[in-house]
């Protein structure tokens, strides 16, 4: 994203309403009225700003913008378009390592109006929520 950009641009605000999909259904991430440029050897700190459920925790904690902060949002968006539904309460256990494990089942992350994947469509949606989940906390 911005790659054409001479310094990195966060988005602070990657979210579900925020993604449009344009004539070939690519993905277009809209409403940059928060994005902010980073500036090299600056802190970069700044007011918190984002959709609650999708902003990154150590944004709200330290108010300092970086690129993980979207890299954070995505993880949360993924996430979403495989739940069909923000995740609510399931983000705070996928970022608890020790109860991660034990408490969640595939079943609990998936869209529940649609049926229970099977064979290499289980195999990547797994694969797509753990990729998704360590984005969360990386």
């Amino acid at each position: 994203m911005h790659h054409d950009c001479s310094q990195p641009i966060v988005h602070r605000d990657i979210s579900s309403s925020n993604v449009l999909l344009d004539s070939k259904y690519e993905a277009r991430v809209s409403d940059f009225g928060i994005a902010k440029i980073l500036k090299p050897d600056s802190s970069n700190r700044n007011t918190l700003a984002g959709t609650y459920g999708y902003v990154a925790p150590e944004l709200a904690y330290t108010m300092k913008v970086t690129q993980m902060c979207d890299v954070y949002s995505f993880g949360v968006l993924a996430l979403e378009i495989i739940k069909g539904k923000h995740l609510g309460e399931y983000i705070t256990v996928l970022t608890n390592s020790s109860t991660r494990d034990n408490v969640l089942q595939l079943s609990d992350l998936l869209d529940e109006h649609l049926p229970y994947p099977e064979g290499r469509v289980k195999e990547v949606l797994f694969f797509i929520i753990k990729l998704a989940s360590k984005l969360l906390f990386a």
